[in-house]
């Protein structure tokens, strides 16, 4: 069927979906979906390595007899996961998919050498065993702690009488049932842990790295010049950085502050690495906006942007007629060009009919086409014998290529072509001005793509595929060479370099620096002995606690993605106020500040406890 009709046809309209008429196949029993058990596998994983961290941080810092060499070790211990990253983040992908397992990726062998390689690490750590010091298994602390502020509180609640004299801190009122020194560790415990409260922002942030930031660098242009990278090998940058920062933090930057008669306690170095992740989401909200400058517009309400193509062999005036015959838009483009912009058309509903005009040599050609809000169109005028006729191709709606390469094809020619663009991407354009649906490329130079037109075998030369980029082909027969393509875009190119995104990680990888290896070394320190593992899994917690405000705002906050970014920066900058407070009101504890002498007793109670309501207690 010849896709174009004349011009006393009201309307020609096409979309660039293939008009094959395909046999109707038996209908099929639809299966069930298989479970997904990717919770379940994620669950497995995160319990042992949070186990691991919590205790391997723990029993470290238990061999650090002084203040210096327990924070080198929490620098080192922290140096040495970040290696392990690095080192994950190259091998892991070659694994994957440079190794064949039965003719597909190898995800066995990819998870299968980390898992040998923990498998040496516990053997190596076993063989230790003799050189750790080991303490007693002493019960579930955890549930020492929840019985022991529960026993308080409602204890305190059930003796709330003005007869009754009050106590100097609220966890006393647990004294008739525990002994002082787990009261004591509580108290240490439950002041570190209301700084903990502000912490989870921060982690909000951090771990956005391996999601929004990724998906920018989809958008942005991968190519170096010596070498293209993928979206997601920028994160290979943060544990690069980390692994440079912590030496130079240990030994450069934090001696010269002291030299400088400046106190930069703990608090105020987490204080400092907030602020610098806090200046990473303001640059990375910069960029965005940056990026959004450089983008195609979009439509809105009753708005439509028609681009209009030349086809025809010379120059065609193309007036665009509103419903009382007013121009809309009038512009004269030459044989085998394009409009320099796409116009923006105001609709007056939700769906309208446009008068087309197009004054070809002496031949006036009226046409009309019915257009829908908030889509992108493309007008082809074409030779018609010794006339000229037009169609309306509606954009595919939203083309999101996410660092790929969309292409297109328009055929000209009277037979069909079936073009391989690659081993596994292949299409096939219907004749006589058949419109094609879009294909995802990967960027790259396309000097001879294969093509085939019943019996005859071509190649056309596509030339430069750029990154983000969406093009239309044109394939035409004009020439004695055969047939030649003409390439224009219908999305540009992007312009900003994924090199701009280096300054957001240099920040936010200082700042992890100095929050993270800080907050670490500070949990250790200011935790009772008891009550290490218990602090340590609290700050983990913390980090759970991020992931969790991410999806939160992502889910609710109907912000556009630069909007978005600002909200966290501003969020994290009032935490940090606020954690700054608390922190100036904080007082530093030392290890042997947190038992308490045998002889401090709470304070004095009347003689008269026939009224004090316990549990389980007679007084």
């Amino acid at each position: 069927m010849n896709p174009f009709q004349k011009n006393e046809s009201k309307e020609t309209f096409f979309s660039p979906v293939s008009t094959e008429e395909v046999p109707p196949r038996p209908p099929r029993l639809p299966k069930k979906p298989p479970p997904d058990n990717h919770l379940s596998i994620h669950g497995v994983c995160a319990w042992p390595c949070d186990q691991v961290l919590g205790c391997l941080t723990n029993s470290g810092g238990t061999h650090s007899t002084h203040e210096e060499e327990r924070t080198r070790y929490f620098s080192v211990f922290y140096l040495s996961i970040n290696a392990g990253s690095l080192i994950s983040t190259f091998i892991t992908p070659m694994l994957r998919g440079d190794v064949k397992c039965f003719g597909e990726d190898c995800y066995a062998l990819a998870f299968g050498v980390p898992g040998l390689l923990m498998l040496i690490a516990l053997v190596v750590f076993a063989m230790g065993s003799k050189m750790y010091k080991k303490s007693p298994p002493e019960g579930n602390v955890v549930t020492q702690v929840v019985k022991c502020i529960w026993f308080a509180i409602s204890n305190r609640f059930k003796n709330h009488s003005g007869e009754i004299p009050k106590r100097q801190h609220w966890l006393d009122w647990a004294a008739e049932k525990y002994p002082k020194q787990l009261i004591t560790e509580v108290k240490a415990l439950t002041r570190v842990l209301l700084l903990y409260i502000p912490l989870p922002m921060f982690w909000a942030l951090l771990e956005q790295q391996g999601s929004r930031w990724t998906l920018q660098a989809t958008r942005m242009n991968r190519n170096l010049g010596f070498i293209v990278l993928q979206p997601d090998q920028m994160q290979v940058l943060n544990p690069l950085l980390v692994l440079i920062f912590i030496p130079l933090f240990d030994l450069v930057i934090y001696p010269l502050v002291s030299k400088c008669g400046i106190n930069f306690s703990s608090l105020r170095k987490m204080a400092v690495g907030m602020i610098l992740a806090c200046l990473a989401f303001a640059v990375v909200a910069v960029v965005e906006i940056k990026m959004n400058e450089v983008a195609p517009p979009q439509p809105g309400s009753q708005e439509i942007f028609l681009q209009v193509l030349n086809l025809a062999d010379d120059e065609v005036k193309v007036t665009v007629l509103g419903d009382e015959n007013n121009s809309l838009l009038t512009e004269s483009i030459k044989s085998f060009q394009k409009m320099p912009h796409p116009s923006k058309l105001h609709l007056k509903t939700e769906s309208q009919n446009f008068q087309f005009h197009l004054k070809y040599h002496n031949l006036s050609v009226y046409t009309e086409h019915s257009v829908e809000e908030k889509k992108w169109y493309s007008l082809l005028i074409r030779e018609d014998g010794k006339s000229i006729s037009s169609m309306m191709v509606k954009d595919a709606e939203n083309i999101t290529t996410h660092g790929m390469t969309a292409v297109r094809f328009v055929n000209t020619l009277r037979k069909e072509v079936n073009i391989n663009l690659d081993a596994d991407i292949s299409l096939s354009v219907g004749e006589d001005y058949g419109v094609s649906a879009y294909k995802m490329v990967q960027a790259g130079e396309y000097p001879e793509v294969h093509c085939r037109a019943e019996d005859d075998d071509f190649s056309l030369n596509l030339g430069l595929l750029d990154f983000g980029t969406a093009y239309l082909f044109v394939i035409t027969n004009n020439t004695k060479q055969g047939p030649q393509v003409w390439k224009t875009e219908d999305i540009p190119a992007n312009k900003i370099s994924i090199a701009w995104q280096l300054p957001q990680y240099i920040l936010v990888s200082a700042g992890e620096v100095m929050f993270s290896v800080t907050g670490l070394e500070f949990s250790y320190s200011q935790a009772p002995s008891s009550m290490k593992s218990v602090l340590q899994a609290a700050w983990l917690l913390t980090i759970g606690v991020g992931n969790v405000i991410v999806l939160a705002v992502a889910q609710f906050s109907g912000l556009v993605q630069w909007a978005e970014f600002v909200l966290f920066s501003c969020l994290l900058l009032l935490v940090f106020l606020i954690f700054s407070i608390m922190g100036y009101y904080y007082v530093p504890v030392k290890s042997e500040d947190i038992k308490e002498p045998e002889d401090k007793q709470i304070p004095p109670i009347q003689e008269d406890m026939t009224n004090l309501e316990t549990n389980n207690t007679k007084l």
